[in-house]
């Protein structure tokens, strides 16, 4: 009779250990804080999906205002949407950090919740192995032996197996809830990666804007805000960089540099990944009417994208950067602030009029790695991407000490036959 007695505490003990595991205050209490963490996520959430909305207007008025007559009131538009836009993206990389540390602290709770789990699990099948093991040390003849009747007998066999399929039960759950751990944890170091980058992002997109303010002062200081004056200023520039455009022609016609066609890869190899994450071309490469129109060679020796600014520019390849610079100032209107990098296949690629540089000379790169984000710096008529594309042992950064217009400007240089359509390698 005491051996069924202590049979049903021990059935109770471990019915107990279950209830606890499904109903303790703590596992309630982590229910309930994961599920309100998850409603804020949610809801933030939401709110990056209408600032994303939100941003998507701004450049579509960004890009009409760009097709429209180049006057100082369009000048100042374009730079006022620009700030609105880059501010509502600064809101939004903002969302994303309170977004990413309420994730992480739901993730905390998650793992705190799994790990009082796999406590008491293990307790759970602790209990029910050693009940088990009282059970199956009491032999057959003890029990026919026994007071107890033959139904008595096969209910206590009958627990035994209960005990079998409850810690069964209980393993299976054991190995998913330390699976799911892990997991967690991964999902963790991935979450703190992306808080990492929006802080970064944050940082950039604050200084964009700060640029953007900066420029738009020094526009209304010049221009005395005069369309007269605007119009000056503009036919000022132009020349410049015709100038400067006839000059570098002219050089680099003189530059003999031995290219073998062999040391890059041919035309429609695909080796290269887009700039961009969106691609519009609003110029190609090579002798078209716009380069005709545009450039004193008559030649556009790269692809311009459409890119309003702040927008990330991506290694179209992973590389070395062999040369980062600034052509603006002293009436030297050509690249802007430049990026250029040197891939291991034999290519070169040049990234023109950005508005801010992320990387520096010699660092290592990887392909879809943000290297800078696109502006106008330099002699742009509008906010964009301009890409170039060279046989690496045809193009070299120089000092450009004999230039007229860019004097002493670093900037990258190449021989004519360098330069490749990059549209043949995309």
């Amino acid at each position: 009779m005491l051996l069924v007695i202590y049979k049903i505490y021990k059935i109770l003990q471990i019915f107990t250990i279950v209830v606890v595991l499904v109903f303790s205050p703590y596992h309630l209490l982590f229910a309930a804080l994961e599920t309100e963490l998850r409603d804020k996520i949610e809801d933030h959430s939401n709110n990056i999906k209408k600032l994303e909305e939100e941003i998507a207007t701004y450049k579509t008025q960004i890009e009409k205002v760009g097709t429209e007559a180049k006057t100082l009131q369009n000048a100042i538009k374009e730079l006022d949407l620009n700030q609105k836009k880059v501010q509502v993206e600064i809101k939004k990389t903002e969302t994303n950090i309170t977004k990413s540390n309420l994730t992480l602290e739901s993730l905390g709770v998650a793992i705190e919740d799994t790990a009082e789990k796999i406590d008491t699990n293990s307790l759970a099948i602790k209990e029910s192995l050693s009940a088990m093991r009282e059970a199956e040390n009491q032999s057959i003849i003890e029990h026919i032996l026994s007071d107890k009747s033959l139904s008595e007998i096969l209910d206590t066999y009958e627990s035994t197996n209960q005990f079998q399929s409850k810690i069964r039960e209980r393993s299976l759950e054991l190995s998913a809830y330390k699976e799911d751990l892990s997991n967690k944890k991964l999902a963790i170091e991935k979450e703190k990666q992306k808080l990492v980058y929006f802080k970064s992002d944050l940082g950039d997109k604050n200084k964009i804007l700060a640029n953007g303010k900066k420029e738009k002062n020094t526009l209304l200081t010049s221009t005395r805000n005069q369309e007269a004056e605007y119009k000056k200023i503009v036919a000022q520039k132009q020349a410049d960089k015709e100038r400067f455009e006839k000059e570098l022609f002219e050089f680099e016609s003189a530059l003999k540099r031995s290219v073998d066609p062999n040391s890059f890869p041919s035309a429609g190899s695909s080796v290269l990944s887009w700039p961009l994450d969106t691609v519009f071309i609003t110029q190609y490469f090579g002798k078209t009417v716009d380069a005709k129109r545009l450039y004193s060679s008559g030649t556009h020796n790269g692809i311009d994208f459409r890119a309003s600014r702040g927008t990330p520019v991506k290694a179209a390849l992973n590389g070395t950067v062999i040369g980062t610079g600034n052509t603006d100032g002293g009436g030297c209107y050509s690249y802007g602030k430049w990026v250029l990098i040197e891939h291991p296949n034999g290519l070169t690629s040049l990234y023109a009029h950005l508005d801010l540089i992320k990387v520096q000379n010699g660092e290592r790169v990887e392909t879809g790695q943000t290297i800078s984000y696109s502006g106008q710096t330099g002699y742009a008529t509008g906010p964009h991407l301009h890409f170039s594309l060279y046989a690496s042992q045809g193009v070299e950064v120089q000092k450009y000490s004999s230039s007229k217009n860019c004097k002493n400007a670093s900037i990258p240089v190449a021989d004519k036959s360098a330069y490749l359509d990059p549209m043949k390698y995309f």
